[in-house]
C-alpha cells in the first residue's frame, strides 16, 4: 500500500470516529460496574432514598427516642397509687385491743399532672419534628451522594469514549510516521495523550467506586454491589427569588418547628412549677373494731405539706432560664438556616450560570474548534497536533460541564431538603425523663 492509501486509511478510522457526546447516560451502555461483575438493575434516586428510609441507623434511633417520649409523658401523668393497710392498737392491754383496716391516697392540687401532661406534650412534639427533620438529613445527603456518584459514571463513561479515540489517534500517528508524512513527534503527542487518558480512567473508576460505597452506606446498605445509576443530571433550572424560598425555608423546616416546640415546652415548664408549691392532700380513711367498747370505729386523716422554706423558687427561675435559652435557640436556628441556604444559593447560582453557558456557549465552540481543527487538517493547513489540542479542550469541557451539572444536582438537592445533612451524624436523646412525677408527689 503505498503512502496516500495508508494515509487515508487510518484517516479515515481515526478524524471520522465519533468523539464525546455528552447527551448520552451511561445507563444506555451495558456496563455498569468498572472493573467487576455487572448486573442488570438500575438503581435511581427515589430506590435509594426508600433503602435510606428503610435502613439508615439514625432513623431507628430517632423512632425510639420519640417512643421514649410518649412513654415518660404517660408516666409523668399518673396518679398515685392508692395503699391499703392494717393498723392494730393496744394489743398489750387484754379486751382493749382495737383493729382498724384503712386506706390512704395521695390527691394531686394544682393540676400538677395535666401540667406535667403538658410539657412532655411539647417535649414529644419536638422529637416528632427531629425524626421529620432527620429524614430530610438523610433524604437530602442521598440525592447529593448520588448526583456526585452519577456525575462520577458519567466521567467513567466519557473518559471511555474519549480513550478509544486516543487509542485511534496514536495508530493514526504510527501510520503517517510509517508513511513518511508524520513526525516522531506527532507519535510521541499522540502517546502522551493516550497515557494521560489512561490514568484519568483509572482515577475516574477508582472514585466512582468510592463515591459508590458512601452512596450505598447512607443508605444503610454498605454491602451492596455497584449497579447502574439511572438518572440524569440536571441541564437548565429556573431561577429562584431566594428571599421568598429563605422565608418559606424558616417556617416550614422541621429544624425550626422543634425549637419552637422546645420554647412552647419552656413556657409550659414554668407554669408546672409555679403550681409546685401548692400542697397535696394525703388522705387516710379507716375502719374497724374496739374490743374495748365492743362497737366499731372510723379514722380519717388528713394532711398536707406547708410550703414555708421551699416554695420551688429555685425550679422556677431555672425554667425562667431555660425560656430564655430556647427563645435564643430559636433564633440561632434561624440565623444557622439563613446562613446554609445561602451558602446553597450560592452555590446553586455559580453552577447554574455555568451550566447554560457551558450548554450554550462553550460546548458549541469547543465542539466546532475539533471540527474546525479537523477540516484545516483534512485541507493540509494545519498539523496533527492541533487537531489533539482540540481534541483535548472537547474532553476537557465536557468533563467541566459534568461537574457543573452535579454542582447543581446538590446545590438544589440541599434547598429542597431544607438544607438539613448529616445522615449520620450522632443523634442526640431529647426524649426528656419522668422526673416531674416524682416532683409532684415528694412535695419537696
Amino acid at each position: 500500500m503505498d503512502r496516500s492509501g495508508a494515509v487515508t486509511d487510518a484517516s479515515s478510522i481515526y478524524l471520522d470516529s465519533p468523539v464525546l457526546e455528552s447527551g448520552q447516560s451511561i445507563a444506555e451502555s451495558d456496563s455498569v460496574v468498572f472493573g467487576s461483575a455487572v448486573p442488570n438493575s438500575a438503581m435511581t434516586v427515589e430506590a435509594f432514598e426508600t433503602l435510606a428510609l428503610q435502613n439508615n441507623p439514625t432513623i431507628a434511633e430517632l423512632v425510639a427516642t420519640t417512643q421514649k417520649a410518649a412513654g415518660y409523658r404517660t408516666q409523668v401523668s399518673l396518679r398515685a397509687n392508692p395503699s391499703i393497710g392494717y393498723q392494730a392498737n393496744q394489743l398489750a392491754d387484754l379486751g382493749t385491743d382495737q383493729h382498724t383496716f384503712y386506706i390512704s391516697q395521695t390527691i394531686v392540687t394544682g393540676n400538677k399532672l395535666a401540667l406535667n401532661r403538658s410539657v412532655l406534650d411539647h417535649a414529644l412534639r419536638a422529637q416528632l419534628q427531629h425524626l421529620e427533620a432527620q429524614k430530610y438529613r438523610v433524604a437530602t445527603d442521598i440525592r447529593i451522594k448520588f448526583f456526585d456518584t452519577l456525575a462520577a459514571q458519567r466521567r467513567v463513561q466519557l473518559i471511555q469514549d474519549f480513550q478509544s479515540v486516543a487509542n485511534k489517534g496514536l495508530e493514526f500517528a504510527e501510520l503517517r510516521k510509517q508513511a513518511e508524512e508524520g513526525s516522531q513527534l506527532e507519535v510521541v503527542q499522540a502517546k502522551v495523550l493516550k497515557n494521560e487518558i489512561d490514568l484519568q480512567l483509572r482515577q475516574a473508576i477508582a472514585r466512582f467506586n468510592a463515591a459508590w460505597k458512601e452512596l450505598a452506606a447512607l443508605a444503610g446498605t454498605p454491602q451492596m454491589p455497584p449497579a447502574t445509576l439511572e438518572g440524569e443530571l440536571p441541564q437548565v433550572a429556573a431561577p429562584m427569588d431566594w428571599n421568598t424560598v429563605a422565608a418559606s425555608i424558616v417556617v416550614s423546616s422541621p429544624e425550626y418547628q422543634a425549637a419552637q416546640a422546645r420554647v412552647s415546652q419552656a413556657r409550659a415548664l414554668i407554669c408546672r412549677h409555679e403550681a409546685q408549691p401548692i400542697p397535696n392532700l394525703d388522705v387516710s380513711f379507716g375502719s374497724g373494731y374496739d374490743n374495748g367498747t365492743d362497737n366499731g370505729l372510723i379514722n380519717l386523716q388528713i394532711g398536707a405539706p406547708i410550703p414555708v422554706f421551699n416554695k420551688n423558687q429555685g425550679n422556677i427561675t431555672a425554667a425562667r432560664a431555660e425560656y430564655v435559652r430556647a427563645s435564643r435557640e430559636v433564633e440561632r436556628i434561624e440565623n444557622s438556616i439563613k446562613a446554609r441556604l445561602a451558602s446553597a444559593a450560592g452555590d446553586f447560582d455559580a453552577s447554574m450560570a455555568a451550566v447554560e453557558q457551558y450548554a450554550s456557549d462553550i460546548l458549541p465552540n469547543a465542539q466546532e474548534g475539533l471540527d474546525l481543527a479537523e477540516i484545516a487538517y483534512r485541507a493540509g493547513e494545519t498539523s496533527y497536533v492541533q487537531v489533539l489540542v482540540a481534541q483535548r479542550t472537547y474532553f476537557e469541557t465536557n468533563l467541566q460541564y459534568i461537574a457543573a451539572q452535579a454542582l447543581l444536582g446538590q446545590a438544589r438537592a440541599r434547598v429542597d431538603g431544607y438544607v438539613l445533612t448529616g445522615a449520620l451524624d450522632p443523634i442526640v436523646d431529647n426524649s426528656g425523663d419522668d422526673s416531674l412525677r416524682g416532683l409532684t408527689f415528694s412535695q419537696q
